[in-house]
């Protein structure tokens, strides 16, 4: 986890990794989606190196951050992640089975969140990741539960449309087919 010391007015990149993964495991996969192997390192670690890349803060929601809670969904995630980071300025909201995102993305959505309070990234018409939303959704994203994700706050302040030639940024490894899919993606970006 990077400490917000210095940048903590700025946007920071949540990376939601508390999630159980079942669809995957459903898919015949017997590892867990975010440790599972894509090119010879786990799919989060193709996430943290994109974040990491892009200079932005951030911080990765674990289970353990969201334990506590009976049955947690994205929206408990989100809310914890925005809860520890309270003196942000916006979040990107990524989740960590997106291990093809460009560091290029993160930064255009963060720019873009300078003008719009909620900003979703689409890719041939397909709503992407991250998300962003700048500190004005700050409230409502900390009082999110369940499994909606942050959709009801997308719905009640509206977003802006950014369109984006990172096929990343839909690319989720939900299943062993969107695992291969991604390798095949990586092979060539070369």
């Amino acid at each position: 986890m990077q400490h917000l010391s210095d940048q903590a007015a700025s946007v920071v990149v949540l990376i939601l990794a508390a999630g159980r993964g079942e669809r995957f495991k459903a898919s015949g996969a017997q590892v867990d989606k975010l440790d599972a192997p894509l090119a010879g390192q786990r799919v989060r670690d193709h996430v943290l190196r994109s974040v990491q890349a892009s200079g932005l803060p951030w911080h990765i929601v674990e289970r353990e951050h969201t334990q506590h809670l009976a049955q947690p969904g994205m929206g408990d995630s989100i809310a914890c992640g925005v809860a520890a980071t309270a003196d942000a300025q916006g979040w990107l909201i990524l989740p960590a089975d997106l291990p093809l995102v460009l560091p290029a993305t993160l930064l255009v959505v963060a720019q873009a969140l300078k003008q719009h309070p909620v900003v979703v990234p689409f890719y041939q018409d397909k709503k992407g990741h991250p998300v962003g939303f700048d500190a004005s959704c700050g409230a409502a994203l900390r009082a999110l539960q369940g499994d909606e994700g942050a959709r009801s706050v997308v719905a009640q302040r509206g977003a802006w449309r950014l369109e984006l030639s990172d096929p990343g940024c839909v690319l989720d490894v939900d299943t062993l087919d969107a695992l291969g899919q991604a390798e095949v993606l990586l092979k060539r970006r070369g």
